[in-house]
């Protein structure tokens, strides 16, 4: 297993798996086989993606520790950026679908919505990490200022559990969203128990 992780190809083949989902989500929309609201679907389909991939993107390092397979890091910004590629797809949807991208009325919507301001901010972060994420910034930010920077990850998955869990709070359906809080938790709560650990 470890040999295949090491294989140029695997990066290649990970990346291919990361966007089979939204090969299916668009034939599915190509097909009208998202429902009677296949927009309103998209964008949620499209949201849930992105926070599984920030699940995978956070067990990277847990994983690498217990399972002793340095390898898994040179997956770890491919994946980040996946996360990152799937959560403009999530905006993209909203302000296309649900606003015909008029920019006034996504800034009333962030205003009036607390759980789209939310939403909102852990994609600023998002994006700050994306346009970070390349050997060149670490340079220019030196190690310690990038490492403090991309810690801020964890702020993104707090921020995307509370919009998920407002987002549900219409219909009073949590069931989705204990699964990911409880999922996020463990990882988090697991660099927490490190960090105290070492210390």
């Amino acid at each position: 297993m470890r040999a295949a992780l090491r294989h140029p190809a695997s990066w290649w083949l990970l990346l291919a798996v990361g966007l089979l989902p939204l090969v299916w989500l668009l034939a599915q929309a190509l097909q009208d086989q998202l429902g009677a609201n296949p927009a309103e679907a998209l964008i949620r389909a499209l949201g849930d993606w992105t926070l599984r991939s920030l699940c995978v993107v956070l067990a990277v390092t847990p994983l690498r520790t217990w399972l002793g397979w340095p390898e898994l890091l040179r997956f770890r910004r491919m994946l980040g950026l996946l996360c990152f590629g799937y959560a403009c797809l999530h905006l993209l949807g909203y302000a296309w679908f649900d606003l015909g991208f008029e920019g006034a009325e996504m800034v009333r919507d962030i205003v009036k919505r607390p759980f789209i301001l939310v939403g909102f901010t852990a994609f600023v972060i998002l994006v700050a990490l994306a346009a970070t994420s390349s050997n060149r910034a670490v340079r220019w930010l030196g190690g310690k200022r990038w490492q403090w920077l991309h810690k801020s990850v964890y702020a993104v998955a707090v921020l995307a559990i509370l919009h998920f869990w407002w987002m549900r709070a219409g219909k009073q359906d949590f069931a989705e969203v204990w699964v990911y809080a409880g999922l996020l938790a463990i990882l988090l709560g697991w660099r927490v128990v490190r960090k105290l650990q070492r210390r």
